[in-house]
């Protein structure tokens, strides 16, 4: 992959590029050196720091927030929904009290961005993706699935094989507190396998479609399939 995590958390800043992120990973001799006092600087430096750089850091293992907008409207119980639709039998549209009222499924893995940051053990709850393409009832010659954004930008894809995985959700909670706006709430993706920029923040639409058609930012050359530890021909991965 070997680009910045866009849907990262905290520490809201700007989108960084794929060079600066590099150039910052190879400064990681100095920041071993440095690492005591960056942790002490850390939560400073991401209230500070407008790009989001801070979240490179060594040493920090928390979540960083990148966006590809500049701000992102809010959604409430009130006005949120989530639309499914394109090759399904039952087009549909859900709040979030009938998000909540489905089967939920709840997953404790480690969270992996692309620049090596990790945050372990991280209990996420949701609706399994699967069960809401079972309800709409996916239509022969269907191969992908497409995701949208309410920040009006974000959009990614996976197969359909890999959207029904269950370890794939519709997210709802996030460290047994419902999801935030900050960390992509109410409603964000979570695809536990791979990388987090998979996992879209602000969901609004769930789109079937005849095949994969790339996100934000695999149109710029990022990994498609971005399996955790394969990324960048890295080890082996889960097939599927």
């Amino acid at each position: 992959m070997g680009g910045v995590d866009r849907t990262g958390e905290e520490g809201r800043g700007a989108p960084v590029g794929r060079r600066v992120v590099l150039g910052l990973l190879g400064l990681g001799a100095v920041g071993v050196a440095a690492g005591p006092y960056l942790q002490r600087a850390e939560s400073g430096l991401a209230e500070r720091d407008p790009s989001g750089l801070s979240g490179l850091l060594p040493g920090n293992n928390g979540f960083r927030y990148y966006s590809v907008v500049s701000s992102v409207p809010e959604r409430s119980a009130a006005d949120y929904t989530l639309s499914v639709d394109g090759m399904v039998e039952r087009p549909a549209t859900f709040r979030l009290p009938d998000l909540r009222a489905m089967p939920q499924r709840r997953l404790v893995r480690d969270v992996q961005c692309v620049t090596g940051w990790r945050v372990p053990d991280t209990p996420f709850e949701g609706v399994p993706l699967a069960h809401l393409l079972d309800a709409a009832g996916v239509r022969p010659g269907a191969g992908a699935v497409r995701f949208s954004c309410f920040d009006g930008a974000y959009t990614e894809s996976l197969t359909l094989a890999q959207a029904r995985r269950d370890d794939v959700l519709v997210a709802l909670r996030m460290r047994d507190n419902p999801i935030s706006h900050t960390h992509g709430g109410p409603v964000r993706l979570y695809v536990a396998p791979m990388y987090f920029y998979k996992s879209a923040k602000w969901l609004s639409g769930i789109t079937v479609t005849g095949s994969v058609e790339p996100g934000y930012w695999e149109r710029d050359g990022y990994d498609v399939d971005a399996w955790v530890g394969r990324s960048n021909g890295r080890d082996d991965a889960p097939t599927g």
